[in-house]
């Protein structure tokens, strides 16, 4: 789940100007790659895609808008607010983007490839009633429309891949179980976000593929929980939050927005795969790596209270936690750039 959410500037363009329609794939295999970092992928004259996404204009789809252009992709942003979007994708920088509002949905999915669904509101706020059915709202309902989208399309044009985000919420908080993909749902409100999140996205047509990305805390240096946490740990002389014992389930930005390419890509990535580094640490260690990196002490804790104030409710996560291992990530042999907290922490604020 995107825990939590800020305003950064628009990613610098890689022009790569094409016609949308022609990408549209000619074998039906639905089968395509994505180029690598390395440098060492094949051409992308054959393999190009079109993607739509849903909540590209948030923290996450913004950084995987950059990936998808980057490997010479076209990308269709679903949005309700073309304004908002073009603030973030103004034309003249990003002329290969496509944004359509709710009513031009429908089109920009059927000449595409795959949809990433990422859209819903962020967590990290004070949850009265009506707040919380927002929350729960804003990602069924949304589920739901694409999901109906593409369902109502002939098989020979909906797209082949459907990725859709859900949350290590999904488990519930504990501070001694292990999570992982075959574990079961938790009991407490964001596990119910969660299940119902998930059983609409369960209802695309079974010749889609379908992958299901549980969402730990995502860390990047233009947002996410960083921050949020950042200004609290300067604040505080850079102690744990809380008590320091919970789980803290990570992932660094970069390896999540890999790991949904790579669902977009590979067809041996199915069903539910959780988006978490394969190492998860006690918060208080997060917080000890924090303050190595920023050069800061880490002695005094930052109190329960202060979290809450700046995150209200939203703050569960963080201050109960869970242990969630990427068991089905590690299986298919997905490889982390960085799994461990101290060189993601260290890659993160050296860009700052």
């Amino acid at each position: 789940m995107e825990l939590f959410s800020s305003t950064i500037a628009p990613f610098p363009s890689s022009p790569h100007p094409h016609s949308l329609m022609s990408l549209k794939r000619s074998s039906g295999s639905g089968v395509f790659l994505c180029s690598r970092s390395s440098g060492n992928a094949q051409s992308f004259k054959e393999n190009r895609m079109v993607v739509s996404i849903t909540g590209a204009t948030g923290f996450i789809g913004r950084r995987l808008v950059q990936k998808l252009l980057s490997d010479n992709h076209g990308v269709h942003v679903l949005t309700r607010s073309r304004r908002n979007a073009q603030l973030i994708f103004p034309v003249e920088s990003f002329p290969e983007v496509t944004i359509a509002e709710e009513q031009q949905w429908g089109n920009s999915i059927q000449v595409s490839d795959a949809v990433v669904n990422l859209a819903g509101m962020p967590i990290s706020t004070r949850w009265s009633p009506e707040i919380k059915k927002e929350i729960k709202q804003s990602r069924i309902n949304v589920t739901a429309k694409v999901v109906h989208l593409i369902n109502q399309m002939n098989a020979d044009v909906r797209p082949s891949v459907l990725v859709s985000a859900t949350a290590i919420g999904y488990y519930g908080t504990s501070e001694n179980k292990v999570f992982d993909e075959a574990s079961p749902s938790g009991h407490d409100y964001l596990s119910e976000v969660c299940r119902e999140w998930e059983g609409r996205a369960l209802e695309v047509d079974k010749d889609v593929r379908l992958v299901l990305i549980r969402i730990g805390v995502v860390l990047g240096k233009d947002g996410g929980a960083l921050a949020k946490m950042i200004p609290l740990f300067m604040m505080f002389a850079g102690g744990p939050l809380g008590t320091g014992n919970q789980w803290f389930s990570w992932i660094h930005l970069d390896d999540l927005v890999n790991l949904i390419c790579e669902a977009l890509t590979n067809p041996s990535y199915k069903g539910v795969i959780n988006g978490t580094a394969p190492n998860p640490v006690r918060l208080s260690e997060m917080c000890k790596e924090l303050g190595n990196v920023m050069g800061r002490p880490s002695w005094l804790p930052v109190p329960d209270f202060a979290l809450k104030a700046v995150l209200g409710e939203g703050a569960t996560l963080v201050l109960d936690g869970q242990k969630v291992i990427p068991a089905k990530a590690k299986e298919l042999g997905f490889s982390f750039k960085y799994p461990s907290i101290r060189n993601a922490l260290k890659a993160i604020i050296s860009s700052s």
